[in-house]
């Protein structure tokens, strides 16, 4: 999926800390460094057929379009992209490590991207999913159909994928 860049809502010096399980974890605006770990935390996401394989270039290329979830290690176990269409944004590259699942990380990324959006006076966040949905759902996504997503987006789209279009509308 391609999505402008937003730029970051959450500085880098002062990361949110959550509550994973028994570690805390920070939501930070990704580095160009983190490069690699995005995409190696992307990979097992692209071998499921989730995720659509992205070279380390272009998570270079993009780092910018990413909030990442760091575990108190340095890791990297959770991401989730960002980039701007006029007054709407779409969501993209999202992942959260398989032994991070269930744990909140996901919830506390999009609460974040949702920070970004209304610092940046979205009206509306889009995104695509091959999956299920569960999680966009459960944060105040619905189904829509994909004529009202940015035509610059859906034409990036794989037809072949069957995506899901989800939408929600950015609230102050």
């Amino acid at each position: 999926m391609t999505t402008a860049t937003l730029p970051a809502a959450l500085p880098a010096h002062a990361p949110a800390v959550e509550r994973c399980g028994a570690s805390a974890f920070s939501v930070r605006p990704a580095q160009n460094g983190d490069a690699p770990a995005l995409a190696a935390l992307s990979r097992p996401f692209v071998r499921t057929g989730a995720l659509r394989e992205r070279p380390v270039s272009l998570y270079l290329a993009r780092a910018c379009d990413f909030l990442v979830a760091q575990a108190p290690d340095g890791d990297l176990e959770g991401c989730l992209a960002a980039r701007e269409h006029a007054s709407v944004g779409v969501l993209y590259n999202f992942c959260v490590a398989e032994h991070r699942q269930g744990s909140g990380m996901g919830g506390s990324l999009l609460q974040a991207a949702f920070a970004r959006a209304r610092s940046r006076a979205l009206t509306m966040l889009f995104t695509a999913t091959t999956g299920s949905g569960r999680l966009f759902l459960d944060h105040g996504f619905h189904p829509v159909d994909p004529g009202l997503a940015p035509a610059a987006w859906t034409r990036t789209l794989d037809p072949d994928r069957n995506a899901l279009i989800l939408a929600r509308a950015c609230q102050p």
